[in-house]
């Protein structure tokens, strides 16, 4: 078996959140970076990939699959085990509350922050910002009671929302005021595998 090619933005917390999927499932990928600014993604044969031109996708020998939190669930079903993707009904609900926030909250929140400072997206914002503390608030308050977002060990849930919340700081979001989302953080940084999404340089934009 060769190993899972990802293609990949490397300032992207959704192609960042399969790396780190692949990484912690001791997986072998060969990333493929994508000239997002050169408009690679809206070529003919990226298109034939994902038709909505949209990174990550992954090529797993044959099987192509797009959509961070879809193939979240794809890796953990193949690579994983029951931590990653409960098997049971209440666990693996819980599992898809947190990707639906990372679909919904987050990306309107902390990632839009984000690409309003990183890459000048049009955004508000005071907006965006706002929608951000807000979900912060609901996961610190959640953590304070467990160590991962759906109990004692990590799974997908969090592999889903690390990213964006992590980086949060570029987008002007400070983590200063939200202690268990930063211990959590912490732990999933100390996971065997964990590799991180690079900060973003002053002054970066995208063309």
């Amino acid at each position: 078996m060769s190993a899972i090619k990802l293609y990949t933005f490397s300032l992207s917390g959704h192609a960042h959140r399969v790396q780190l999927a692949l990484s912690l499932l001791n997986q072998p990928v060969g990333l493929i970076e994508m000239d997002l600014r050169g408009g690679q993604h809206k070529r003919p044969e990226f298109l034939a990939l994902n038709p909505f031109g949209q990174v990550p996708v992954i090529d797993d020998n044959g099987l192509v699959l797009a959509d961070s939190n879809a193939i979240l669930v794809y890796l953990a079903r193949r690579y994983g085990n029951a931590d990653w993707l409960p098997t049971d009904a209440a666990g693996e609900a819980a599992v898809q509350r947190w990707l639906s926030v990372a679909a919904g909250l987050l990306a309107f929140g902390p990632a839009a922050a984000r690409l309003v400072t990183v890459f000048g997206a049009g955004f508000r914002p005071e907006e965006v910002i706002a929608r951000a503390h807000g979900l912060l608030k609901v996961m610190d308050a959640e953590l304070a009671g467990r160590p991962f977002l759906i109990g004692a060990r990590p799974s997908i849930a969090d592999i889903a929302n690390y990213s964006y919340i992590a980086h949060a700081p570029e987008g002007n979001v400070s983590l200063a005021d939200y202690p268990n989302v930063r211990a959590w953080l912490a732990r999933i940084e100390a996971l065997p595998g964990f590799v991180p999404m690079p900060a973003t340089a002053a002054g970066l934009r995208a063309a």
